[in-house]
């Protein structure tokens, strides 16, 4: 063999898959923000703060979760909340869309391994435009949350001043387009999220429009702006995501709206609404969750581990694969050979894909609460709403985190990077070759149901 192919074949088991360049890439932000955070300066005390305190926060931030263990507003500096909230922006955005971004702006362009990397990070269906793609998305997210800003500065400047209410209003722009759920209105009473905003209609419909815009995904977007209002013109799995994203805010919101605010007043309604839309991953809440009931909170920890949409801001399970799930069990229902959506067909990898992605979910969703509950010595139930939070990357919390030991921690930050990074992604990092079968096993028949 010549000296050039040795050096070619050492080269390609030395290449690095584009699901190892996303694990790397945010792996390496979360060690970045955490050691940004650990500093005096990003502390209001101006006192260094605990590495596993900065790590939580930092993963937290990145994974665009919300979950905290400090109060964000009264225990992070000016400077730290800076932190906090370009890591909201580089998790939310995505670390390959931000390398690539700067490359653009360095006058280089993205190479195929990291026009491969974006394609996956947006759920992009070809590679072919993918670099006007994210050109379109960083315009489109600087444009959204520009507006968002201004909208929360209607009643955030006249409340906080000038510059206190133009820094929140950026702040809680960029965190609920990103689905992060970072706040900074715990200064009186900690932790208290947006519950004194519970009736008001521009912070209220301000971040659900927000939430909605980061968490329909970026492909759903391009369609949009294609197609305008032309539904039948959609690619499939843009039309999938919006009905599923319609089904799973009215008929949630609709519940809490009855059953938890009694069906009556505009701000019930409001509530409801709110706690429908955030739900999936955002974070906020402008009601006290302590206060649900234990069939509303299984609803929100339904609602959190479905979460947002491929190729979004937003973290979960995702609503294509809950649809795929839902409509291939149709299928077998109706003794269909197949699944489909609006006349196309589905692939029998893509079912596979979404089974063990549920599989994986549930497992590690059910046995961090089973662990965290036996550790801690807490109601399982409020351990599977932290843990449904954790790995749906959500945020929301009934107040356990903040109190709860190193090792229940550590798997609530392993829950948050699984989520936002996705579990096929963590295992086709692990296993980056693709084993094909030249030969197939006798088929054997097996009884399942």
């Amino acid at each position: 063999m010549s000296r050039a192919k040795i050096k070619a074949n050492i080269k390609l088991k030395k290449h690095i898959s584009t699901f190892q360049i996303t694990i790397l890439g945010f792996g390496a932000v979360i060690l970045g923000g955490c050691f940004l955070l650990m500093l005096p300066v990003s502390s209001a005390s101006g006192s260094f703060t605990g590495f596993w305190d900065a790590l939580f926060t930092s993963a937290s931030a990145v994974c665009v979760t919300g979950l905290v263990v400090r109060n964000t507003v009264t225990y992070w500096s000016g400077f730290g909340q800076a932190v906090i909230l370009l890591l909201i922006a580089a998790g939310g955005m995505g670390v390959v869309t931000i390398r690539a971004g700067l490359l653009i702006l360095a006058g280089r362009k993205p190479d195929l391994v990291q026009r491969s990397a974006m394609q996956d990070n947006y759920g992009a269906l070809r590679l072919t435009g993918i670099v006007n793609l994210m050109s379109f998305i960083l315009k489109v997210s600087a444009g959204v949350v520009i507006l968002g800003a201004a909208a929360f500065a209607f009643d955030f400047i006249p409340r906080f001043g000038f510059l206190k209410g133009l820094w929140y209003s950026v702040f809680h722009s960029v965190s609920a387009f990103c689905n992060a759920g970072f706040d900074l209105m715990g200064s009186e009473v900690p932790y208290s999220s947006l519950t004194a905003y519970s009736g008001n209609l521009v912070v209220n419909i301000t971040a659900m429009l927000l939430i909605v815009t980061g968490g329909i995904g970026f492909v759903a977007w391009y369609d949009i702006k294609e197609y305008k209002l032309n539904f039948k013109k959609y690619g499939m799995q843009t039309k999938v995501i919006l009905c599923t994203s319609v089904v799973l805010i009215l008929f949630p919101a609709v519940f809490f709206w009855l059953y938890e605010y009694g069906g009556t007043g505009r701000e019930g309604l409001l509530m409801g609404l709110f706690q429908s839309v955030t739900a999936r991953t955002a974070g906020f809440n402008t009601t006290d969750l302590t206060f649900f009931s234990e069939g509303g909170i299984m609803i929100m920890i339904v609602l959190m581990l479905i979460g947002g949409s491929p190729g979004s801001t937003a973290g979960g399970m995702k609503t294509t694969t809950v649809s795929v799930l839902v409509k291939s069990a149709f299928s077998v229902f109706k003794r269909k050979e197949s699944t489909s959506f609006f006349g196309r067909r589905i692939s029998d990898d893509i079912v596979k894909n979404a089974s063990a992605t549920l599989l994986m979910h549930l497992t590690l969703f059910l046995s961090g609460a089973a662990a965290i509950s036996c550790i801690e010595g807490l109601p399982l139930l409020s351990c599977l709403f932290e843990t449904g939070s954790a790995i749906g990357t959500v945020g929301l919390s009934l107040g356990l985190t903040p109190n709860l030991g190193f090792v229940s921690r550590l798997i609530l930050i392993f829950l948050m990077f699984f989520g936002r990074v996705g579990g096929l992604t963590l295992v086709y990092a692990a296993i980056s070759t693709k084993k094909r079968n030249l030969a197939e096993f006798p088929k054997g028949k097996i009884t399942v149901g």
